[in-house]
């Protein structure tokens, strides 16, 4: 009897099939991630190392936004998802280009942050992502973030994707730090009821050349996503498909560059402008040629 149990195990977990039905679930999984939402932004720095007694911790950073989350491509092996920021009051809403989260299926290519706007090109062998998906996050002008590669948990009652990986500093530490150059995030993205959570644990990291990394603080932060009324969301729904167009174009560009497969160095800016700056002043209508020369004129090597 407990051979014949054994067996039918063993058949359940080879069984290709199965297998397939899993990836289907992680798929819609990620979809759910989709929609408008209520999302509470919340950081507060939790432990410092700092041996200056001078040293100052990041002041908390608690704020509310309404995002609404587009899916943009849905593939057999990869999603995208772009996050869209609805500001202003709702008879004269603004729209945000937010950030962008790319999910692929058992991805062996991948851009690892290495500090000071460095990213290495690595490959991993096929064994290592066997079931995983790589999360592959953009900046709000497409460039690369972060990304990193974990299996989709299931387990009661919770789903949940894990990951630690190494990222450039966030836009709200950006502006006010310069002691650290190197985020090492723990990232959580955990469905619920009512939205989704994007849980973090974040080391706060001086890395230099040939030098021990030296973690300086740690962070906490934890961004509730609350879905609403896609009605809310209709001013963001609106915008994506005026200006759809032209970001593919600017994803299009990047893949070029991204498809070198070699270690990147970007510019942080040209001529005292970052990157987004030029993109978000583009208009809708403008053509490859003016995209591609942005683009490449902010890549280093």
């Amino acid at each position: 009897m407990k051979r014949i149990l054994f067996l039918a195990l063993l058949t359940i977990v080879l069984n290709p099939s199965n297998a397939q039905t899993k990836k289907e679930m992680d798929k819609e999984t990620i979809k759910q991630m989709c929609g408008c939402f209520e999302v509470d932004f919340n950081f507060s720095e939790t432990f410092n190392y700092s041996t200056d007694s001078n040293y100052r911790s990041s002041p908390v950073k608690q704020v509310g936004a309404l995002e609404w989350v587009q899916l943009v491509k849905n593939e057999e092996d990869k999603i995208v998802l772009q996050h869209l920021l609805v500001a202003g009051n709702p008879g004269s809403q603004y729209i945000m280009k937010h950030w962008r989260q790319d999910w692929l299926f058992e991805n062996t290519s991948f851009y690892m942050f290495d500090a000071n706007n460095k990213w290495d090109y690595s490959i991993k062998s096929k064994k290592d992502v066997e079931g995983q998906w790589t999360q592959k996050v953009y900046q709000v002008d497409d460039s690369p973030r972060y990304e990193g590669s974990a299996t989709w948990v299931y387990i009661d009652g919770r789903k949940f994707w894990e990951n630690t990986t190494d990222a450039p500093l966030p836009r709200r530490e950006m502006t006010i730090r310069e002691d650290y150059n190197v985020m090492v995030r723990t990232n959580r993205h955990e469905i619920t009821a009512n939205g989704w959570i994007h849980d973090q644990d974040n080391d706060k990291v001086i890395r230099q050349k040939d030098i021990k990394d030296l973690t300086l603080a740690q962070e906490k932060g934890f961004n509730h996503y609350k879905r609403v009324d896609s009605l809310r969301c209709k001013a963001a729904k609106d915008w994506w498909i005026e200006n759809k167009d032209l970001w593919k174009l600017v994803r299009k560009n990047w893949d070029k560059v991204y498809n070198r497969n070699k270690d990147l160095e970007l510019h942080l800016t040209v001529d005292d402008k970052r990157l987004f700056m030029y993109l978000f002043f583009l208009d809708s209508s403008d053509k490859n040629k003016s995209v591609k020369k942005i683009i490449n004129d902010f890549v280093k090597s």
